[in-house]
């Protein structure tokens, strides 16, 4: 489909917002088996009040993002990984695992059938993708569902951030954490997520944009920000990024740790990070994730002051610019896909 194809829409003006599309694709899971799945253009999910996705959250999501290239290609980037992350979730929710073919089925249905909602190369915005599984049928006890839905939603989105483009964030360190080991941080679980709204506002009513979590035994080892992965450029030229049980493993930030030692040379470390003894060996801080990309951190809060980066945390590095442009070339179709990490619908 070429760009004369798509809707008529102010892309570039696209906030990171819900927006009705054509198409959605759903499956049932039902006496042990999964229906074959169908597209319908009905938005509203129709289910029981006892459904355990209301009651005991159990329910989970994906997110990826479909991107049309520069010959109109509509290209989707690692959706495997975003397969196995949902697996791995389902089985830690005692909910019936999506069948691979079925998921990639139920992505690439959505996004061919809503192709004039991708938006056109250039524009800056994204057909941003949710699958998601939830929990579904009369139920009162705290046990599994016994029916479950799978759903693939997409919405043309612009950047996560207002400001848009590659612009600098701030965060702020939470008094509150984010989840322990061994409990459910590293799968994409929806019940990971409302608590953190309180720590959002709390860090939004600091000047940051999103809170800091620290690790909850120690308080002393960074681990994620509210909705993206932490990567650091250090000033011994080396790209680390936080290793814990509770971190989700970012699909993006998986991609560019790759891209940073092959096509960038840099040493590469995934350890724990002890924010207070380290932070003075910080040159460049970013936040990463399938929503924000990447988006450089200028000043972190941190021991009741500001702890500022590249460019006196006004500017976005060097490091962190090459990162984000290699990326995003790939993801858009710009650059040769040495590492066969696009799929094209």
């Amino acid at each position: 489909m070429n760009a004369q194809e798509k809707k008529p829409i102010d892309w570039k003006s696209l906030g990171f917002e819900y927006t009705r599309t054509d198409y959605r694709f759903v499956a049932r899971w039902r006496k042990g088996e999964w229906s074959v799945g169908e597209l319908t253009t009905d938005e509203i999910m129709h289910i029981h009040e006892g459904s355990p996705a209301l009651h005991y959250a159990q329910q989970c999501f994906e997110g990826m993002k479909a991107q049309t290239a520069e010959d109109g290609r509509i290209l989707l980037f690692r959706p495997g990984l975003n397969f196995e992350r949902m697996r791995n979730t389902a089985e830690r929710l005692s909910m019936p695992v999506v069948p691979e073919e079925l998921f990639l089925c139920g992505v690439k249905e959505a996004v061919r059938a809503n192709a004039a909602w991708v938006p056109p190369y250039g524009s800056g915005a994204s057909l941003y993708i949710r699958p998601l599984l939830i929990g579904i049928g009369e139920n009162m006890g705290l046990r599994p569902a016994k029916e479950y839905e799978f759903r693939v939603m997409v919405s043309p989105v612009g950047p996560y951030y207002k400001s848009g483009g590659l612009s600098v964030i701030k965060l702020a360190v939470s008094d509150f954490d984010r989840a322990a080991p061994h409990g459910t941080g590293d799968v994409k679980a929806g019940a990971n997520y409302p608590g953190g709204l309180y720590a959002t506002r709390k860090a939004r009513e600091m000047g940051a944009n999103e809170a800091l979590y620290l690790d909850a035994a120690h308080r002393r080892y960074i681990e994620e920000a509210g909705s993206a992965n932490i990567i650091i450029y250090t000033n011994s030229n080396t790209l680390i990024t936080p290793k814990s049980a509770a971190i989700l493993p970012s699909i993006t930030r998986r991609s560019i740790m790759d891209i940073a030692a092959k096509d960038l040379g840099l040493a590469t470390e995934e350890r724990p990070i002890d924010l207070r003894a380290e932070i003075d060996t910080f040159a460049e801080v970013a936040a990463c994730g399938t929503a924000a990309v990447l988006s450089p951190v200028g000043k972190i809060w941190f021991d009741d002051a500001w702890h500022s980066f590249y460019g006196n945390g006004e500017k976005v590095g060097p490091v962190m610019q090459q990162l984000y442009d290699l990326l995003r070339q790939v993801q858009s179709g710009e650059k040769a896909d040495t590492y066969g990490w696009t799929v094209e619908v």
